[in-house]
Parts: C-alpha cells; structure tokens; sequence
C-alpha cells in the first residue's frame, strides 16, 4: 500500500469514526453504555490515537510519490500574504475556543439567541481555521503524500461540520436558528464586517503570537 493511500485511508478513518460516534444512531446507545463524560472520553481518545497515527505516517513520509502539481512561487509578497492568511486562520481557531458556540463538543448554552464576533464570521470557526491551515499548505506543496493529507483539512472541515448541523438541527433545541443566522463558510454572511470589529482583541493577539510561533519552528521542525 503506498503511502498516499495510507493517508488518505487515515483520513477516511478519522472522519468515520469522528462522525460515525457522534451519528443519531450511534451516540444515544454510547451514552447510554458509558455516560456522558466516559462518551466524552471515549470519543476523544479514538480521535486522539487517529489523527497521531496520521501525523506520524505523514512526517515520516513527506514529499513522498508522484509531483502532482508545480507548487505556487509565492515570492516576498505572496510570502507576507500567506502568513496573514495563516495568522486569520489560528485567529478563527483561538477564538473559537476562547468564545464556545453551540456547534462546540462541549456546546455553550443556547441562551446566546444572536451571534456575536468570530460566530458572525462562521458558526465553525475552530474546524474553519483548521481548514484554512490546510488549504493553504496544499498551495504550496505538490507531492502526493502532502496533498492527501494538507486536503485532508478542508475536506474534513466542510463534511464534518455540515454532518454536526444536520444532527444538531434535529437533537438540539434553537440550533436550527443558529444556523439561520450564522454563516457557514468564513466570511460570507451579510455580518462579516461587523463580526471582524466585535472579534475579541485576546483571540487576536493569540491567533498572531500562535502564527508567529508557528513560523519560528517551522524551519528547525520541518527542514
């Protein structure tokens, strides 16, 4: 088996599992057998021991099998607009998880009837800038074995969040109209503007010194 297809069937397996668990069918008998938090375990552990295993096989095998494409030149500007694109997606994912939406695993309370910063800009804004992240890297690397699993992001990020709000509209009182007022693509509601002003100045500040960090390792972690 080559090592694109070991991704990609890592890939297939982490969305399976992610999804399969967490399926109308499936979850109810779950928490009935192990309870809410060992469900929460559970399912994290499954997801945790996945994804390792996909990032191993990656790093061991990068830029491995057939040049696919000719990665973009980027150049000096092209460089500086990649990382503003990197820094706008770990801003989504920071504020995701500074401000909890009821898309969440562990769902803030539907009390917050109207949407507010990060979730007028996407009612998914972790899995989003998670899918940003990868899309971009697909920019910029060609090989087979990078583009299985850069992809893997965005194509994770849109299935799994389209399959979270076909569930959560039917299981979760007033979810239905928090999607009618959230975007879920980024950047394509009718907020977005007023969404980038309400954006939490932390989750701002955080989202830059992560991209920044990020950039700093990069060069000693992947040479």
């Amino acid at each position: 088996m080559s090592v694109t297809v070991g991704i990609a069937a890592l890939w297939l397996l982490f969305a399976a599992t992610h999804m399969g668990m967490s399926s109308r069918s499936l979850r109810p008998r779950l928490v009935a057998a192990l309870g809410e938090r060992g469900f929460l375990g559970v399912y994290s552990l499954v997801a945790i021991a996945v994804f390792v295993a996909l990032v191993w096989l990656y790093m061991a095998n990068r830029h491995e099998g057939a040049l696919l494409y000719q990665p973009a030149a980027l150049g000096a500007v092209g460089l500086w607009i990649f990382y503003v694109l990197q820094g706008v997606a770990w801003t989504l994912v920071v504020a995701g998880n500074v401000s909890p939406s009821p898309a969440a695993l562990v769902p803030e309370a539907m009390r917050a009837k109207q949407p507010r910063g990060v979730h007028r800009l996407t009612r998914h804004p972790l899995f989003m800038g998670l899918g940003i992240f990868g899309a971009l890297h697909v920019v910029v690397m060609g090989f087979a074995s990078d583009v299985a699993f850069w992809a893997g992001f965005p194509l994770f990020a849109i299935a799994g969040c389209a399959h979270q709000d076909r569930r959560k509209r039917v299981t979760q009182p007033g979810y239905r109209a928090w999607c009618e007022a959230t975007p879920f693509l980024p950047f394509t509601g009718r907020e977005t503007l007023q969404g980038l002003r309400e954006l939490s100045p932390l989750a701002i500040a955080l989202g830059v010194a992560l991209t920044a960090v990020l950039r700093w390792l990069h060069g000693p972690l992947f040479r």
